[in-house]
């Protein structure tokens, strides 16, 4: 014998709950004449077979073919005129949902020809009113089949919709600046509410309040995570600038070990942007890298030994101060200077370290008279 359900409500309303079918375990079985007890801010919607049918708005109904016209057609050639008669049926949560939360993740891009990348990645958050404002057209998006609907189901899709919507507008306005991006977003917060109430209409849904905190770049951004935002061709372009200027810092940088290191780090910089930018290529790139690292080290030993060979030989009986880790006198800091230049010619140290180290001890001894 199937349940009848006789009068039904639901009054138990979570926070964050859009819609709620009862019951819980499924389709009821029904018949004319049963009560159905809507709350204020609520709407009941039957659904059949998968459809969405008739709704209902707060008050207590009596079923009839009066309130359920569509359904009660159905009815009729389902069980021949005789009820009772399955059906679900979802109480849906009328009430505005307020201080709802967004993010621009991921963030948006925002283009800045002629600089860096060529683009910025902008990042905000802020809050949202929102509610359902068609429950029939709730239903049908969201709710079938679900024993309940929470907002964190479909709030992936609201941010989808309110960051596609800012990128769309910051693209159309053609800023290229933070603060140019963030006086847009200031002056259009009205606008941007009714263009975003106008897809939300869609999903049966509306905003009656939006608001952004600034834009601000985000920081540590990794080539790998820019290179899904740029084309092939700002990547490569972005790739070379950096080759060509650690090239010419380091060219700049005096002694042996900068000349040779200004002849091979920057194109040892382009060939691992260029891997990235072309996996393909990364084998033949890796190849080419270890070629020039070793006439690297073939040009560094030439050098050293010719410089050894210009040097008059050292006397026996003066042998040169050895380099110590704490040197306490003139020559044991003269010494200390002379290693940290041997050091960075055969690249055991770096430019940055060896120019660190020189500045303490040539200072400690100047100090020293």
């Amino acid at each position: 014998m199937p349940r009848i359900i006789d009068v039904i409500d639901h009054t138990n309303i979570a926070p964050d709950e859009l819609a709620y079918r009862e019951p819980q375990q499924g389709s009821g079985d029904w018949r004319l004449g049963s009560q159905v007890i809507v709350g204020e801010s609520q709407a009941a919607v039957f659904v059949r077979s998968g459809e969405v049918l008739d709704s209902l708005g707060p008050g207590r109904h009596t079923l009839s073919t009066a309130n359920l016209p569509i359904l009660s057609g159905l009815i009729g050639l389902a069980t021949s005129g005789r009820t009772p008669f399955t059906a679900d049926l979802y109480f849906v949560n009328l009430k505005d949902l307020p201080q709802v939360g967004w993010g621009t993740n991921p963030p948006i891009v925002m283009e800045t020809p002629g600089r860096g990348m060529g683009v910025v990645l902008l990042q905000s958050f802020g809050v949202i009113d929102i509610g359902i404002d068609d429950a029939v057209r709730f239903v049908k998006q969201y709710a079938v089949g679900k024993p309940v609907t929470r907002l964190s189901d479909i709030k992936d899709r609201i941010q989808a919709l309110l960051v596609g919507d800012i990128a769309e507008l910051i693209l159309k306005s053609n800023v290229a600046s933070v603060p140019d991006a963030n006086r847009l977003l200031s002056d259009l917060e009205g606008a941007m509410l009714a263009k975003l109430n106008e897809k939300f209409q869609a999903l049966g849904m509306r905003i009656k309040a939006f608001e952004a905190n600034p834009f601000k770049a985000k920081e540590d951004v990794t080539l790998d995570e820019l290179r899904n935002y740029v084309t092939a061709e700002a990547y490569e372009r972005y790739a070379n600038e950096r080759r060509f200027g650690i090239a010419e810092t380091a060219a700049g940088n005096t002694g042996t070990g900068g000349a040779l290191a200004g002849a091979g780090i920057g194109l040892g910089v382009g060939q691992q942007l260029g891997a990235t930018l072309n996996p393909d290529a990364a084998e033949a790139q890796r190849r080419m890298l270890e070629q020039q690292m070793q006439m690297q080290q073939m040009m560094m030993n030439m050098m050293a030994n010719q410089m050894g060979q210009n040097q008059p030989a050292q006397q026996p009986s003066q042998p040169a101060p050895a380099a110590t880790a704490n040197p306490q006198t003139k020559a044991e800091v003269q010494a200390l200077l002379d290693s940290l230049d041997a050091k960075l010619v055969a690249g055991e140290i770096s430019e940055e370290t060896y120019k660190r180290l020189s500045e303490k001890w040539q200072k400690r001894l100047d100090e020293m008279g």
